[in-house]
């Protein structure tokens, strides 16, 4: 009887315990940092693709998605598009962070074009169209907080 009641007491205050455990998943974003990187809009993103590209000042980035998280079509997104290699972007629009490697950099509209084929042979020959970006100043409306 007695070890009934100790273990009985054992497993309760155990269960307790870890009840209580979890791990949070909240993460602080800094959205002043991240709005004082350079911004692009996503003017191509596809489901069957891993791709997504980027346009921005000094023309297109394309960018290889990381970790299954893929903006749409026309979301604003923050971070470095100039140079190559793993990077994490902000997705204003979602408010996520997303991770991507950045494979092609300062592309033209055609270059851009020509890259899609190559990274994304599945559609080649049929016509793609990148959106067009809003033009600057231009008020877009972004999740509410």
């Amino acid at each position: 009887m007695k070890k009934i009641f100790t273990l009985s007491v054992i497993s309760l205050v155990t269960a307790v315990m870890l009840s209580g455990c979890y791990k949070n998943s909240t993460v602080y974003i800094d959205e002043s940092y991240w709005l004082s990187q350079e911004r692009g809009d996503v003017v191509y993103s596809d489901v069957n693709c891993s791709y997504f590209v980027v346009e921005t000042n000094y023309g297109y980035s394309i960018i290889r998605s990381i970790g299954g998280s893929r903006p749409y079509e026309g979301s604003y997104v923050y971070g470095h598009f100039g140079t190559y290699g793993v990077k994490d972007f902000y997705n204003a629009s979602s408010g996520r962070i997303i991770t991507g490697d950045v494979v092609e950099v300062d592309l033209t509209y055609a270059d851009a074009q020509y890259s899609l084929d190559y990274y994304c042979p599945y559609a080649k020959g049929q016509e793609r169209h990148l959106i067009k970006a809003p033009a600057a100043g231009t008020v877009k409306a972004v999740r509410p907080k």
